[in-house]
């Protein structure tokens, strides 16, 4: 670090001097010195690094060059205090680099004095706290997610208990299905914690969805690699949840042979948008299955619609502005659902799209 006098720092003695320099010299902190017309004296090698200027360029000049020119005003107050004896402890502020670029800093000013204990200048540390700053913006982001999220929780859990309600006399049997309901979306919600909200994979979702049923053996899953949004993440994994609790009971889970095939694809349809189709199909040797064997009768005999068939036909693919068809027939299941990509996936990541996988 160049030292100058009288505007330079204090130095009692040559020994304590060097040693004085040595430490700022190895500061991961820029440190600059500078008198009480803001023009800068002294200059380490952090602040180098940090601003793009060599001392050579800078010393000498006024240090209204590394700050914007809006904020000059945020000098002429800083030299105030220092004028009056008072040190600027730990202010966030924005300084500006040689190449013109912003950087987030955290400044530390504080008088110098010399030998007769007036004051001559001041010494100013800057903190690069860029990192620092986007991971608060990335926390605030977040939990404005969070919050958007457990709103949206509330409200499904809400619908979940409503229409389970109406489709239930037994109250041990709508515990129990209250209960699967809610743990299915936690399972949801833990793919999107673990990854930040930033998306989960299909091919995890469906494997997370499936695994309380067991029998993966018999289970099939074929399809490009897709990276989905949260609301698709929410919205197929209910329809997931709602498809093998009801192939475990009633379908191809529920007996020997049975098998269930899951597949996906996404292709360019007539308008060039792209479209992604999905296809659940389950094959049985049972006479019958379907999701219609657990809907039960209204009074009087009117068939009456179960909530996983609500989630499937009208629920999951509205929520992703799509379509959806069941089909259900003496031992076979198909249930197929047509949606914009955009809706489905991460933008930024619709080119896995072009990697196929299949288990």
């Amino acid at each position: 670090m160049r030292m100058t006098s009288p505007g330079g720092f204090f130095r009692p003695n040559a020994n304590a001097d060097a040693r004085l320099a040595a430490i700022v010299d190895s500061s991961y902190d820029a440190i600059i010195g500078k008198d009480l017309n803001s023009v800068i004296t002294d200059w380490n090698h952090a602040a180098e690094r940090m601003f793009g200027y060599s001392a050579e360029e800078v010393i000498g000049q006024s240090i209204l060059i590394l700050i914007p020119e809006h904020m000059h005003s945020e000098e002429t107050e800083i030299i105030g205090r220092i004028r009056r004896g008072e040190g600027v402890g730990s202010l966030e502020t924005t300084r500006k680099r040689k190449d013109g670029s912003l950087i987030a800093v955290s400044i530390t000013v504080s008088p110098i004095r010399n030998s007769a204990g007036e004051i001559v200048g001041a010494s100013q540390i800057a903190r690069d706290i860029t990192s620092a700053k986007e991971s608060e913006r990335r926390i605030r982001l977040l939990m404005r997610e969070v919050n958007h999220r457990v709103k949206n929780q509330f409200a499904v859990i809400l619908s979940m208990v409503r229409e389970t309600s109406k489709r239930s006399t037994d109250p041990a049997e709508f515990e129990q299905m209250i209960r699967a309901r809610i743990m299915a979306l936690s399972r949801s919600h833990d793919l999107l914690v673990t990854s930040e909200w930033a998306g989960a994979s299909l091919f995890d979702l469906v494997q997370e969805h499936l695994k309380p049923f067991g029998h993966e053996e018999r289970i099939s899953l074929s399809g490009p690699l897709l990276t989905l949004q949260s609301n698709a993440v929410q919205n197929l994994g209910m329809a997931f949840h709602e498809l093998g609790t009801n192939s475990s009971k009633y379908g191809a889970l529920a007996f020997d042979g049975g098998h269930v095939e899951i597949t996906w694809r996404v292709e360019t349809g007539p308008d060039a948008r792209r479209r992604f189709h999905l296809l659940w199909q389950e094959t049985s040797s049972a006479a019958g299955i379907g999701v219609a064997d657990r809907n039960g009768k209204e009074k009087g005999g009117a068939e009456r619609k179960g909530f996983g068939t609500v989630v499937l036909q009208r629920v999951a693919p509205q929520s992703l502005s799509g379509s959806s068809s069941l089909e259900r027939s003496a031992g076979s299941l198909k249930w197929a659902l047509d949606a914009p990509l955009e809706a489905i996936i991460v933008p930024q990541l619709g080119a896995e799209t072009d990697s196929d996988i299949a288990v």
